[in-house]
């Protein structure tokens, strides 16, 4: 996700309290924005409830690289005869 969407532009910030004109103007707004506008919104909102930090480490992927035995005619010349 990009960073500016992880900013608050103060500069349009307006604090108050919502009465139930301004809760039907909130979901209009909402409905007319596209879907995936909407979905960076509820991840923003998401982030901030659950405390997001970005600069944590996170979890590391860990492989380890093995030789495979080969089944060809050379390598049966290392078997124990019987």
């Amino acid at each position: 996700m990009k960073n500016h969407f992880l900013t608050v532009n103060r500069n349009v910030l307006s604090v108050g309290t919502l009465g139930e004109e301004d809760i039907l103007e909130e979901t209009r707004y909402w409905r007319s924005r596209p879907p995936i506008e909407r979905l960076i919104a509820l991840e923003l909102l998401r982030m901030r409830l659950s405390n997001y930090d970005s600069t944590t480490t996170r979890l590391q992927r860990v492989f380890t690289v093995t030789e495979r035995w080969h089944n060809d005619l050379n390598d049966l010349k290392h078997l124990p005869e019987e």
